[in-house]
């Protein structure tokens, strides 16, 4: 049974987020709330962990993983940001928004886009989520917690805990999140493209 760490939505317990913490570092894949939905996460630097979470979420390597970041300096480390993406980044972090970048050499190849060698990044507005970030201390891998042949997020803790009980080791739970995903932006050609219109606001960002 998957482990079930209830923590202030606000005010997360250290010790919950450390404990979850010791099971990423394990090679476990758990469940997280964001300021979208929740997702699936793992260590960045685990291929079997990488693997256990695209078998989880019915994807191949040709799906975009993200890279959860604690802030744009640290996603900039991820990946080639010019002065033009930079300024767009800047008016859309921290918030519902994931970039497709180009990656840098800090990305192991196996999980970026194996033809385009591009990654997903985005920086979570979500105090539970920002809070495991620096406790963990670098970027965790991510994918929206969608289930295999379904097209919507989950966003019920319990809901999750029970329907993957034994393909995950634990679930964050900080209440329900929304159930709309992020809205993912390709900054990789001449001009920004809509991958998929989400939570975030495209306004806000001038599009």
């Amino acid at each position: 049974m998957a482990q079930h760490f209830e923590v202030h939505p606000d005010n997360p317990q250290a010790r919950l987020l450390k404990q979850a913490i010791a099971l990423l570092e394990k090679g476990d894949v758990l469940a997280v709330p964001t300021d979208s939905s929740y997702a699936l996460v793992c260590h960045l630097d685990d291929k079997a962990a990488v693997d256990k979470l695209r078998r989880i979420r019915g994807v191949d390597d040709k799906h975009h993983l993200t890279l959860l970041c604690r802030d744009l300096s640290e996603l900039a480390s991820y990946a080639k940001v010019d002065n033009r993406q930079y300024r767009l980044l800047k008016l859309a972090t921290p918030g519902p928004y994931t970039f497709i970048l180009e990656a840098s050499k800090e990305v192991p190849r196996r999980v970026s886009h194996p033809s385009r060698k591009t990654i997903g990044l985005r920086v979570p507005d979500h105090k539970v989520l920002q809070e495991l970030l620096a406790l963990h201390g670098s970027a965790l891998l991510a994918t929206t917690l969608i289930a295999s042949g379904e097209t919507d997020p989950l966003n019920d803790a319990q809901e999750i805990r029970q329907r993957f009980e034994h393909q995950i080791a634990a679930v964050i739970d900080a209440g329900a999140c929304s159930q709309e995903p992020t809205t993912v932006i390709d900054l990789t050609s001449a001009e920004p493209e809509i991958i998929r219109q989400g939570r975030g606001d495209t306004a806000r960002l001038g599009m």
